[in-house]
């Protein structure tokens, strides 16, 4: 039986992605592979952890955090800049370019390692979450459709045509995503989107905000709690 390995942040997206390569393919077949950066929000790395056992995949966990020692990312801990409280358009327009949440060329590394790690675990398929959202203005450069196109054909030929990436979600919305995930039963109370990484999310940040409205477009509401909900 042929093989996936899925890029795996605990997030809305990259489970509703791991969802899809495990109906595919089946729970024994999938390699989930999350990865810690220093990120501000490393709580996610416990919601992956959670998601993967609800699923019964393996999780491969990496530790990447010195790689971006030097970033101004607001998103890393080392960063003294703090995480933008509006939506991402809002950002977007005002930067005009790559946000401050951007890390630098995270899914470039990230699948470049996933295809490495692939061909060792004989998988055939690489599995990552982006989507269109993110590609507007050029928020996050490195989940265009561009972008996929041209890793997606490095990765093939680098693999010696032995794995191939599939980004289900590159011209949805996130809003679509998420219809994708409640056809599919996805877990999402398990899941972690908040960058800020607090007890619960804060509903402020780009990646809440994002969130909560495609639950919204969706006529359901985030299973997850917010700062200042009740239960």
């Amino acid at each position: 039986m042929k093989k996936a390995i899925c890029l795996f942040s605990g997030g809305l997206d990259s489970s509703t992605a791991l969802a899809m390569a495990v109906k595919k393919y089946g729970s024994e077949n999938v390699l989930a592979l999350s990865v810690f950066y220093n990120q501000k929000h490393a709580k996610e790395l416990e919601a992956a952890k959670n998601v993967a056992k609800y699923y019964n995949v393996e999780l491969k966990l990496l530790d990447l955090a010195s790689i971006f020692s030097s970033s101004s990312c607001s998103l890393l801990s080392s960063s003294q800049n703090e995480v933008p409280l509006s939506s991402y358009e809002e950002q977007a327009k005002k930067e005009k370019g790559p946000l401050s949440t951007y890390v630098p060329f995270r899914n470039g590394l990230f699948l470049a390692v996933a295809a490495s790690i692939g061909l060792s675990n004989e998988a055939e398929i690489i599995y990552y979450g982006a989507h269109a959202d993110d590609a507007i203005l050029n928020a996050y450069p490195d989940t265009s459709t561009d972008f996929n196109k041209a890793v997606s054909e490095a990765i093939y030929l680098g693999s010696g045509k032995k794995i191939k990436v599939e980004a289900p979600f590159i011209n949805l919305s996130k809003a679509e995503v998420v219809k994708i995930g409640l056809e599919l039963k996805v877990p999402y109370k398990l899941t972690w989107s908040c960058y800020l990484g607090h007890d619960k999310p804060c509903g402020k940040c780009g990646t809440c905000i994002d969130r909560i409205k495609a639950f919204e477009a969706n006529g359901v509401k985030d299973p997850l709690i917010y700062e200042g909900e009740e239960k």
